[in-house]
C-alpha cells in the first residue's frame, strides 16, 4: 500500500512537470524502478501510466487553447492526432521486438540536441525570416518524434518542442499544452500495442496514472502564471539534465 500511495504522488509530480517541461519520465520512470520494476516493464508501465497526464491536462487545456481552432478547421488537429497515434503504436512494437538497448546509446545526444535547439530556437526562427515549413515535413517529424515516445519516451515532450518551435507556427504556450495532448495519443496507441502483447504491471500503471490525471489537470493553469522565457530556459537547462542522467546509466 505504501508502494502504491507513492506511486500516485510520483504519478502526480510526473504529470505537472510533464506537462511544464516534456519531463514526466525524468520522475515517473526512477519512481517505477525504485518500486522494484526491471527496466523494460518500467518502460512499458510508465508509457500507459501517462496517458494519465494528458487526459488531465486535455480537460483544462483544450478550452484554453484548442476550441478556436476547432471551431474553425479541426483538420489539422485531427491530421496530427492520427500521425502521433501511428508514430506511438510504431514506437511500441519497436519497443517489443527489438528492446530498448539498441536505441539507448543515442538518447542522451538526442535530449541535448533537443535542448539546445529549444534554447536557440527564438534566434532560429528569427533567421528563418518567417520562411514556412511544408505541413507535409512537419507531420513527418511529429511522426518521428512519436515513434520516439512510443518507443522509449524519456525527453520526447523536450524534442517535440524544438521540432515544434522550429517547424510550425504554433505559439510556445499552444505547444505547451499540444505536446501533451499528442504525446498522450502516442503514449496511448502504444500502450495499447503493450496491452495486447507484453508485460505490464497493471497496479503500478493505475497508481502512476491517477497521479499523472491530477498533476496534468493542474497543468493549464499554472503554465499562465509563468513567463515563457522563463519556462522555455527551465526545460532547456532540464532537458540537458536528463541527457546526462541518461548518459550515466
Amino acid at each position: 500500500m505504501t508502494t502504491f500511495l507513492l506511486l500516485i504522488l510520483a504519478g502526480a509530480a510526473a504529470g505537472l512537470v510533464g506537462y511544464l517541461t516534456g519531463l514526466a519520465s525524468l520522475v515517473s520512470y526512477p519512481a517505477l524502478l525504485l518500486a522494484g520494476l526491471p527496466p523494460v516493464l518500467a518502460n512499458i508501465t510508465n508509457t500507459l501510466g501517462l496517458v494519465g497526464a494528458g487526459a488531465g491536462s486535455t480537460v483544462t487545456g483544450a478550452r484554453i487553447f484548442l476550441m478556436d481552432d476547432l471551431k474553425v478547421n479541426p483538420r489539422p488537429m485531427l491530421t496530427q492526432v492520427v500521425v502521433a497515434a501511428l508514430g506511438g503504436l510504431t514506437g511500441g512494437v519497436l519497443l517489443i521486438t527489438t528492446g530498448e538497448s539498441s536505441f539507448a546509446h543515442i538518447v542522451p545526444w538526442l535530449v541535448a540536441f533537443a535542448s539546445a535547439l529549444l534554447l536557440l530556437s527564438p534566434r532560429i526562427k528569427r533567421l528563418q525570416g518567417g520562411h514556412r515549413v511544408p505541413q507535409r515535413v512537419n507531420l513527418a517529424l511529429l511522426f518521428c518524434v512519436c515513434i520516439y515516445g512510443g518507443y522509449f519516451g524519456a525527453g520526447a515532450g523536450v524534442i517535440y518542442l524544438a521540432v515544434t518551435a522550429l517547424a510550425s507556427q504554433m505559439t510556445f504556450e499552444k505547444s505547451v499544452f499540444v505536446k501533451s495532448m499528442l504525446l498522450a495519443v502516442s503514449n496511448l496507441a502504444a500502450a495499447l500495442f503493450f496491452i495486447a502483447f507484453g508485460p505490464v504491471d497493471w497496479l503500478a500503471a493505475l497508481a502512476l496514472g491517477v497521479g499523472c490525471v491530477a498533476g496534468g489537470y493542474a497543468g493549464p493553469p499554472i503554465q499562465r502564471l509563468i513567463p515563457e522565457r522563463v519556462l522555455r530556459c527551465a526545460i532547456g537547462i532540464a532537458g540537458f539534465g536528463l541527457a546526462l542522467w541518461l548518459a550515466r546509466g
